[in-house]
């Protein structure tokens, strides 16, 4: 394969059976890498690596970029994205000498990264400092990974390029041209799109059709301008630059049937010197073929954030915390149910909340300072702000709270889930899709207000949130079913069904010989699907809009993520 050539390669899942939400393409790029050759500079290469039960092993790798401290990677990594899991994700950059294989020696080795897979998705674009072993930096280089989604269910175009009569830059052969696309910024940065294959020996050349997401191509916008050059590619890594034109994603719409769009491939110094200078070949667009919907990836892509909420009963019938019956015990060794549940749920959650704050409330219990009954409480015992600082925070004020209040009753749950749709609500209004909410209710029994618990729900349906409850100790959870209404349409007691199913009730002691992780995907696996009904019933668009002018090409279809 040329150094050039964009490889590319079936999805590769990270895990076991699951709901895959979508398809996720990272593209990766460095700065300031380390220079380990003595008489040119590094040919990096990056390696990506998944973790699966605690082990490292290598998922898929770049091309080789020959001498360069500042690569911009064609290679476009595409991973199936779960919602629900954890997907630890791990980039190396080498220094490849001669063939692609990796060398042992480490000075070979330029630097690494670890992340997850939800921390690209939602910040779309990452950037950090590469470290060497034992947590020391490679110098100034740092690693970026840009996220975009792509798959059938997303939004993408399907482009055809070809060239005519491109000059000849070789001696004695005929050049072997590639086009690059570059989308242009709103900072003026310039983001590489797709690099063609090479086609040796050939002034006319007919590259291979390819798809890229509109996202990609042109930010949704289509009056961003793309940088679109050809080049006479050198194994060495010296390209000769042959011509350059810009182009808009709105003249491409131009092509029609029959019809080509196509553009002067110029070389600015030739057109300075030479008088008569018309082009250096032209550009064609033969085919374009366009698809939309909105998914999942989508929203989060467009900037949505998840509120992450959670709700732990302290009635009595958990039993007296000091006691270690209790399904409150705070055992230093090992966590009890509450904390194993909240801690599964709340690590997913997190990389999708840019504070990394998370309301904590309470309910069942009588609260200083007077020690009445609450069933709708700050843990942190602060109403006016009941977040606390990340997962860590929750907990904390968890285990703080447990010898100030007394465990009572009885289990009612509609004030909590009021409250939540009430805030939901007042996000609603914003009329956009910018904020969306998981409330995550951590109960040991049946809930004793189910006729005004369903009323909430069926209220709160129809706001951006929804419900995870998870069922603690070995209580009879079988009424729980009903709120699921994974067994019929749940209703309120006047009969009126929910908008949307917006509720996932597990019991908690299906997983206790499990992992933490199979609980979380569990619960959370409904989660994408109610995301995008909500919008999709809201007619909402993520908050990277297409233009007006786009909408009667690409037909602003929500759908279910399911592949």
């Amino acid at each position: 394969m040329n150094d050039v050539q964009e490889a590319t390669s079936p999805a590769t899942s990270l895990s076991g059976p699951a709901t895959c939400v979508s398809k996720v393409e990272l593209r990766v790029s460095c700065k300031a890498l380390l220079d380990r050759d003595t008489l040119n500079k590094s040919d990096p290469c990056v390696i990506i690596m998944v973790q699966t039960n605690g082990q490292w092993t290598e998922l898929d790798r770049t091309e080789v970029i020959k001498s360069n401290l500042h690569p911009v990677f064609a290679k476009v990594f595409t991973l199936d994205y779960y919602f629900e899991e954890v997907q630890k994700l791990r980039f190396e950059v080498y220094d490849i000498h001669g063939t692609h294989s990796i060398g042992t020696r480490d000075d070979d080795f330029l630097g690494g990264v670890e992340c997850t897979l939800g921390q690209i998705v939602a910040q779309k674009k990452m950037v950090k400092p590469l470290l060497l072993k034992y947590g020391k930096y490679a110098g100034k280089s740092t690693i970026t990974v840009h996220a975009e989604e792509i798959s059938g269910n997303n939004g993408y175009v399907e482009l055809s390029f070809c060239a005519k009569k491109l000059d000849d830059k070789d001696l004695f052969s005929k050049s072997d041209p590639f086009l690059e696309i570059y989308r242009i910024n709103d900072d003026e940065t310039e983001q590489l799109v797709h690099r063609t294959e090479v086609i040796k020996n050939n002034l006319n050349p007919v590259w291979e059709p390819f798809k890229v997401s509109l996202i990609s191509l042109c930010s949704c916008d289509e009056e961003r301008k793309l940088k679109c050059l050809v080049w006479d590619y050198d194994s060495r890594g010296k390209h000769d630059f042959i011509g350059e034109f810009y182009a808009t994603f709105r003249e491409m719409q131009k092509i029609s049937s029959g019809n080509k769009v196509t553009w002067d491939c110029v070389n600015p110094k030739y057109k300075q010197k030479k008088r008569n200078y018309k082009n250096s070949g032209v550009v064609i667009l033969s085919d374009l073929k366009l698809h939309r919907v909105y998914s999942f990836l989508d929203y989060i892509m467009g900037g949505c954030q998840i509120h992450f909420t959670v709700a732990i009963d302290f009635t009595a019938s958990n039993g007296d915390p000091r006691n270690s019956c209790s399904l409150h015990y705070i055992n230093p060794y090992q966590p009890n149910e509450y904390l194993k549940a909240l801690i599964a749920v709340g690590e997913i959650c997190q990389d999708y909340d840019s504070d990394k704050r998370f309301s904590a409330l309470g309910f069942g219990a009588r609260i200083p300072p007077n020690y009445e009954v609450s069933h709708d409480f700050a843990i942190n015992f602060n109403p006016e702000d009941d977040e606390c600082e990340e997962i860590q925070g929750v907990v904390e004020a968890y285990q703080n709270c447990l010898p100030k209040i007394q465990l009572y009753g009885p289990t009612n749950v509609s004030p909590i889930i009021n409250r939540i749709a009430k805030l939901a609500a007042g996000d609603g209004n914003i009329k956009d899709a910018s904020r969306y909410h998981i409330l995550l209710i951590l109960t040991d029994g049946v809930v004793t207000d189910m006729a005004d618990t369903r009323e909430a729900i069926v209220r709160a349906s129809y706001q951006p949130l929804s419900i995870i409850i998870v069922g603690v100790g070995n209580a009879d959870f079988t009424d729980m079913q009903i709120l699921d209404g994974d067994d019929g349409v749940l209703r309120s007691p006047k009969g009126e069904p929910v908008l949307r199913d917006i509720v996932q009730f597990v019991p908690f002691r299906d997983f206790k010989t499990a992992s933490p992780a199979a609980l979380a995907k569990c619960v959370l696996a409904e989660v994408p699907k109610q995301v995008v009904e909500y919008y999709s019933h809201k007619a909402i668009s993520p908050m990277c809009p297409l233009r007006e002018s786009l909408t009667p090409i690409l037909t602003p279809v929500a759908t279910t993520p399911t592949e």
